[in-house]
């Protein structure tokens, strides 16, 4: 008996169409058209913001941030662990921070309407969710997580009517023709 032999499990149809067959790039579309616009619109709200990325950048991210606190004393929505993290490393950088998230939901936005690095754009996108969540904020966040995620294993064909039809051949990566003999 060999021991060192893969069992190769074969993909089911719809996991197939749904992650592997360009056909099923409408489907993405409409979905990345529908996150990227939600990113596109947060983020452009707050690069727009001065308590965000002007004269007063980071107070909107203390703000934040301080209701996450109060909601982790409560012993409710956030957790000890996270709770740490947002008084240690954010709270003291929330100029940065301010910067970060702005920048970072436009150009998440940016990737998803344009199909341009798919799954990198939906997997920052679905982080920035979780990182929402885990302060206590609900709002789209838990499904625009799941849309992400979706987006994320569907990278191959999400971006196939955008600019990853072109770029991502060009990376090396997914759709490179066999040459014929």
């Amino acid at each position: 008996m060999n021991n060192n032999k893969a069992v190769v499990v074969p993909e089911n149809p719809v996991s197939r169409f749904l992650f592997s067959d360009s056909r099923s790039g409408l489907i993405w579309l409409i979905i990345r058209l529908y996150v990227g616009f939600a990113w596109l619109k947060a983020g452009w709200g707050k690069i727009k913001s001065d308590a965000w990325t002007g004269e007063h950048a980071g107070t909107a991210i203390q703000g934040f941030i301080n209701g996450a606190l109060a909601k982790a004393q409560d012993g409710g929505d956030v957790s000890g662990w996270y709770a740490s993290f947002l008084e240690n490393t954010v709270l003291p950088n929330a100029k940065l921070f301010g910067f970060v998230v702005a920048y970072g939901e436009l150009l998440v936005g940016l990737g998803l309407i344009f199909g341009l690095l798919t799954g990198i754009a939906a997997f920052f996108g679905a982080l920035m969710n979780v990182s929402f969540l885990f302060a206590g904020t609900l709002s789209t966040n838990p499904l625009l997580f799941i849309l992400a995620t979706w987006l994320v294993l569907a990278w191959k064909v999400a971006g196939w009517y955008g600019l990853d039809r072109w770029a991502l051949p060009k990376l090396g990566t997914p759709w490179t023709r066999k040459k014929s003999i």
